[in-house]
């Protein structure tokens, strides 16, 4: 008899194993398991990861700040609202910021639920700053 394959990466499944020890670990270790996240990542997106780290903390300090799949995530109570996915996560093209259903970035018919981020400069951070204000709104 063959063995099947899952079809998933070996990324994938790292980041679903990543996933099942974020469901069992503690609620109070979520900085610290951001901050050690970020630090397993190689530049530059470690330093953009602080950084939206650090910007995310002060513009919506409501947040909590958790790990999700093994990313720095951001949530609201158990709702993820955001989270960033450095490029060396899934060997992409760039890192991302994205944004999850529970975000309240709704416009029309359609608006986007992650963005590409290759630097990050006083316009970006800016840019994200709003964004993340506008996803915790209470509407």
């Amino acid at each position: 008899m063959r063995k099947r394959k899952s079809g998933f990466s070996s990324e994938e499944i790292a980041a679903m194993k990543d996933r099942v020890m974020e469901l069992n670990a503690k609620e109070e270790s979520g900085e610290k398991d951001v901050l050690a996240a970020i630090e397993k990542m190689e530049e530059p997106a470690r330093s953009m990861a602080k950084e939206i780290h650090e910007l995310i903390a002060s513009v919506a300090p409501s947040l909590q700040p958790r790990t999700w799949y093994g990313m720095p995530a951001y949530a609201n109570g158990k709702d993820v609202v955001c989270f960033f996915q450095n490029a060396g996560k899934f060997k992409a093209r760039y890192s991302t910021l994205g944004f999850s259903d529970k975000a309240h970035l709704d416009e029309d018919g359609m608006w986007p639920t992650s963005f590409a981020l290759n630097k990050l400069t006083a316009k970006e951070k800016t840019r994200i700053a709003e964004l993340v204000r506008k996803a915790v709104a209470v509407k």
